[in-house]
């Protein structure tokens, strides 16, 4: 979505339980924000993207316990042996990595729940309910459904599939239920706080049916892994409570130096929250509700994505659907992994994976498309021009089309990202791709070679399609950035400046390449792999 002015483009993930290693349907969530990011920040923008992990609660307790650790131990060792590493997996390029065990963050959750505690947003309160130690939420009877198999005759989370906890406690409370009329008030002002719609409607008429009050501790005689309430250290902060607050601790709430005061203003409200649809509800009504009890504005919008799905189910670890990114990216590399994910499913949907799709893309679009086309253009300039770029002459009607299609391309790519359809961004780059692919064949420069009278011509044709590559190598920067880069060095040698400062509005402008400079060799962007690569897998 479009910026305020004077601030800076701030996009977050949700941050990860560090119960299991994460699986491609993490990787999915990282890669779309740092897609947002970095497409804002090619265009000149101060872009942000905050990521990280989520490190308390009864459920990593269990699966500590289980290894035989400390939680804190459990916690260290996934995110330093998996969490942290996925990132370089998939190249993101995130400003800051927070883990909710950090003192940063365990204080300024303390001031938090102190100041709603001091405003009377917090009381203490007896409750009785279904636990999901899964979800760690409370769950309503519309949120359970009937237990199969080993389960048959028990309610079990429509999520997990596996049985609830039937807790009673005396917890503290959060007065969410104040907050229902406030909540639907600042939806119906603010519609495109929750995209995409059906996950807006889906929310609202949540929110309508009523709202009751959030038990937001657990007693230390339960379990004690997460945050003291500050005022009664016999509790526990509610992970959710606990983890929500991420968003504002990592960029300087409740920090005093003026430095981070500075730095909260520039970045919050955050521009776009990406979480998936399962934890929805969390950020689109206990967050907001408990940004508008602390006098804090709600994020200007959470964007709540689809599922992976392998074999019609959503990928999970425990029933085996988890795949790790790696498995791709040791094939088919960070960027056909990033390119994959983001043109292959509508951003706001489900979408279902498939080795068969993926390689089948890999080829087409990836390999035969964009990375030939590339790879053509450049020995031909090699083979025809001494490897030096030919001055063009007069633009014929092609010529011209191909620069029309190339601003439209820029312009539509541009408008989707505002959307955040990402999907939408690719296919209007596409056109480019398509458009220029279908100018060297229709152009023929393999036959103006044959025929001296023609040189003119083959070199307009050549620089122009030259000038494509550099458009392409800008707008793809954000998606495939090892990529754009290796084509971005090869077409500009330098004399452009580096890719990162290429502002995206002025990547159509024709003409920015000088005849005369010299176009480097070109590596396979995207090398052929082997149909049977996938057969292991």
């Amino acid at each position: 979505m479009p910026n305020t002015k004077g601030q800076s483009f701030y996009v977050t993930t949700p941050i990860f339980y560090v119960n299991d290693a994460p699986h491609i349907g993490h990787a999915y969530t990282e890669v779309a924000s740092d897609v947002l990011a970095r497409w804002h920040r090619q265009r000149g923008e101060q872009s942000f993207l905050l990521t990280g992990t989520d490190e308390h609660g009864e459920k990593i307790l269990r699966t500590a316990s289980a290894n035989s650790v400390s939680p804190q131990e459990w916690a260290d060792k996934l995110v330093s042996e998996a969490w942290l590493p996925l990132l370089e997996t998939i190249d993101i390029d995130n400003q800051d990595f927070i883990r909710t065990t950090e003192p940063r963050h365990e204080k300024n959750v303390q001031k938090f729940l102190q100041n709603l505690y001091d405003t009377g947003f917090i009381y203490r309160g007896e409750f009785e309910g279904n636990y999901c130690v899964g979800c760690e939420e409370y769950k309503t009877e519309a949120d359970l459904m009937p237990g199969e198999g080993a389960f048959a005759g028990q309610p079990v989370c429509a999520i997990h599939s596996k049985p609830v906890e039937k807790l009673a406690e005396t917890n503290y409370f959060f007065k969410l239920s104040e907050f229902e009329q406030p909540l639907l008030d600042f939806y119906a002002a603010n519609p495109k706080f929750i995209q995409p719609e059906s996950a807006r409607n889906e929310v609202v008429s949540f929110v309508r049916r009523g709202l009751t009050d959030l038990s937001i501790s657990r007693s230390k005689e339960k379990f004690d892994w997460g945050i003291d309430i500050p005022w009664d250290d016999s509790h526990i902060t509610y992970v959710w409570f606990d983890a929500l607050l991420n968003y504002i601790t990592a960029i300087g709430y409740g920090e005093d130096s003026a430095e981070a005061k500075a730095k909260f203003e520039s970045l919050w409200p955050a521009t776009v929250q990406v979480v998936g649809k399962d934890i929805l509800r969390f950020h689109a009504v206990i967050w907001p509700a408990m940004l508008m009890a602390a006098g804090l504005p709600p994020a200007k919008q959470i964007f709540g994505h689809g599922w992976l799905l392998v074999g019609g189910e959503k990928m999970s670890k425990s029933k085996l659907t988890g795949i790790a990114p790696s498995q791709i990216t040791d094939t088919f590399g960070s960027d056909a992994f990033r390119y994959y994910f983001m043109k292959a499913i509508a951003f706001g949907q489900d979408g279902s994976f498939s080795w068969e799709d993926l390689s089948a893309r890999y080829q087409a679009e990836l390999a035969n498309g964009f990375g030939n086309l590339a790879s053509r253009v450049v020995a031909m300039i090699h083979r025809y021009f001494d490897g030096v770029l030919p001055t063009p002459g007069a633009a014929s009607e092609d010529d011209l089309k191909v620069q029309s299609v190339a601003a439209a391309a820029v312009a539509n790519a541009d408008a989707a990202i505002d959307e955040v359809a990402i999907q939408d961004a690719l296919i209007a780059v596409w056109t480019l791709v398509d458009e220029l692919n279908n100018y060297i064949t229709v152009q023929e420069p393999w036959v103006l070679a044959k025929d001296e009278a023609m040189r003119e011509r083959l070199g307009t044709v050549l620089y122009t399609a030259a000038e494509g590559l550099r458009i392409l190598a800008t707008l793809m920067a954000p998606v495939t950035p090892k990529v754009a880069e290796k084509l971005w060095s090869t077409v500009g040698q330098g004399s452009l400046g580096d890719l990162a400062a290429q502002p995206l509005s002025a990547a159509a402008n024709w003409g920015q390449l000088k005849a005369g400079q010299a176009i480097g060799e070109l590596e396979p962007l995207f090398p052929r792999i082997e149909t049977d690569a996938t057969e292991a897998k």
